[in-house]
């Protein structure tokens, strides 16, 4: 049965069955610009040693020590400000370390940060219910999608909004977990969002109320109404809870008679690794999924033994905001020739990070390695290019409830329908 909310749109509109308004942005806080691939423990040791592991010279030494000590006396004397505390200096030594690498996916997590960055993996988080990626033009922070019926919907928050400020702290320069972690905090507590929209004249201010734990639903479908038993499927990340998610909704849209499917991966930053290579298993020909290679020249591979490889017609919608583990998928989709890309070149983010973790319960983020599609591409910095390039109207889904890109996408698939 449709909801309210689609009983309001124009009868131009096209809705799912099931009660899904395509173009609603969904998922809660998270952050999902990275593939994690699989963990790793090592252990904290001292180190007397004044080489590194490569050979150059270590940054942990007699001088380092004497002027971290030196640095520590000039706060202990002159230092006005708010207290903090010996633990505090501490965390901010060891993530100015990851910050010298100058690299936006690698950074340090205190254990309160790994068990939120472990948790979003999961599909589990809690905030306002948006989704955050990172703006790479400016920076900063920025929505990649709502989730309905939440704090971020009930604000007003859009995709493409761009996080300015969080409780008057400026995001430009932070990481996205950084920024995640500012706007996250106890059930019911409000956080001030400054918002940066493409053509307002200024500023938005939105005081958004923290909502409870939950688990992400990150997968929805549904045959629309009005074609030929075309299915649409959107997966708005891959978490540990998407491929369960992802295996049910095809069964339901194979018993529904599906003969086309339109998989959307707009605005999906990604997430896991084994998540997306689960899935690509459903799809795709016998042969390479996708394969990464680390910084001693290891490779390793990803493969999918054929058998449940997709026989429909499919289209895959992608966007700008479509990164890394979604790429992984449409980089695959369209090397092996299953579907017809539409939409726009997407974010071009081919590095894996790891989190590797501490035995004092902490952990560091690092890229530790870089993937390629199956024909040997890697789109770190270029994206995939759709096979049809088509820009979101925008102005058609406010006035009239239309998706420009779903309905080109209709139109190609009812051509194959046989």
């Amino acid at each position: 049965m449709e909801n309210e909310s689609q009983e309001k749109k124009k009868s131009s509109s096209r809705v799912f069955l099931g009660g899904l308004l395509l173009g609603i942005l969904f998922s809660i806080l998270a952050v999902c610009v990275i593939v994690i691939g699989r963990y790793a423990f090592i252990s904290i040791k001292n180190h007397s040693t004044q080489t590194s592991a490569s050979g150059s010279e270590s940054v942990i030494n007699t001088d380092t020590f004497q002027k971290m000590k030196t640095i520590e006396d000039v706060i202990d004397e002159y230092y006005y400000g708010e207290e903090i505390t010996t633990s505090d200096i501490q965390d901010g030594i060891y993530k100015g370390m990851l910050e010298a690498l100058n690299d936006p996916y690698s950074e340090y997590y205190t254990k309160e940060e790994l068990e939120d960055a472990l948790n979003s993996s999961k599909g589990i988080s809690y905030g306002i219910g948006a989704y955050v990626t990172l703006n790479q033009e400016m920076d900063m922070a920025m929505i990649a999608g709502v989730m309905e019926g939440t704090p971020a919907e009930e604000a007003g928050l859009r995709e493409g909004d761009v996080i300015y400020k969080v409780d008057g702290e400026e995001t430009r320069g932070l990481s996205v977990s950084k920024v995640v972690a500012l706007v996250k905090g106890k059930e019911n507590t409000t956080v001030h969002l400054t918002i940066y929209r493409e053509n307002e004249p200024d500023f938005l201010e939105k005081d958004i109320v923290r909502s409870k734990l939950i688990e992400t639903e990150t997968v929805y479908s549904g045959i629309l109404e009005d074609t030929d038993n075309i299915g649409y499927l959107q997966i708005r990340e891959f978490d540990a809870v998407t491929v369960d998610q992802f295996n049910e909704a095809m069964a339901e849209l194979n018993a529904s008679g599906m003969k086309a499917l339109i998989l959307d991966l707009r605005s999906n930053p990604g997430g896991d690794l084994s998540a997306v290579v689960e899935i690509a298993r459903r799809i795709l020909p016998e042969g390479l999924i996708v394969y990464t290679e680390e910084k001693s020249g290891k490779r390793t591979e990803y493969t999918c033994d054929g058998t449940h490889e997709i026989q429909i017609p499919m289209v895959v919608l992608v966007n700008q905001y479509s990164a890394s583990a979604s790429e992984i998928l449409a980089g695959a989709i369209k090397d092996y020739n299953k579907g017809t890309l539409i939409g726009t070149t997407t974010y071009g983010k081919g590095i894996v990070q790891r989190i590797i973790r501490l035995d004092d319960s902490t952990a560091i983020k690092l890229t530790v390695s870089a993937y390629f599609t199956p024909s040997g591409k890697n789109i770190h910095g270029t994206g995939i290019e759709p096979d049809i390039e088509l820009e979101y109207d925008y102005d058609a889904y406010e006035a009239e409830g239309i998706d420009n890109q779903v309905e080109k996408a209709i139109e190609i698939l009812e051509g194959k329908i046989s």
